[in-house]
């Protein structure tokens, strides 16, 4: 009886220890991501809107897709397709980066874009070819179903190298913008992620 009142105390005691080397602090997205950096090199949320930033910086100082907003002449009405996730890391954050791009490109006031209802119906729709990219057959019918003038489609890779423990993780996010009307490709832009990591001998 008296070793078995020991242990359950001995238990006790390792479970307070246990408990009592827990903490938790709130952090920024910038601390929270330097923190993660130390136990992972999968995509962040720091790379989720770094990339949005930069894509739509890109598109700021493309001079084929700012003609074309000119000759235009209004808010082009726009119809942003999932970016779909061609890595091999099936839990990639692909639906952050799609809500994180919708949300900038409304912010920009630059567009009027496709109400969400029948995005999201055209959606189940199309077909993707190999390349992540929407058929060049279906992209008249995104304009006829939902009223578009213009369609963002496009697709995020990785390419990883390793050697001797290290590893470099080379991401692409990939977007092509169409004029629904004539078919053409007014612009493509591409963001680049590396992600490296060092596993020790003991592990990370």
């Amino acid at each position: 009886m008296k070793k078995s009142l020991l242990s359950l105390t001995f238990a006790a005691v390792i479970a307070l220890s246990g408990c009592a080397d827990f903490k938790a602090e709130r952090l920024s997205t910038a601390e929270g991501d330097e923190k993660a950096m130390s136990i992972t090199d999968e995509w962040l949320l720091t790379d989720t809107e770094n990339t949005v930033k930069d894509v739509l910086k890109q598109l700021d100082n493309h001079r084929g897709f700012q003609r074309f907003l000119n000759n235009l002449g209004h808010r082009p009405k726009l119809f942003i397709a999932e970016v779909q996730n061609e890595t091999s890391e099936a839990y990639f954050p692909i639906d952050d980066l799609n809500d994180e791009f919708l949300t900038e490109v409304s912010a920009s006031g630059d567009f009027v874009l496709i109400d969400a209802k029948a995005r999201d119906k055209i959606l189940k729709e199309i077909q993707y070819q190999s390349d992540g990219m929407v058929k060049a057959s279906d992209v008249k019918k995104v304009g006829k179903a939902t009223g578009a003038e213009v369609l963002i489609f496009g697709a995020v890779r990785m390419n990883p190298k390793t050697l001797n423990g290290k590893t470099i993780k080379e991401y692409t996010v990939n977007l092509r913008i169409t004029d629904i009307e004539s078919g053409e490709e007014v612009a493509r832009v591409r963001s680049k992620t590396s992600k490296y990591s060092k596993r020790s001998g003991f592990g990370w």
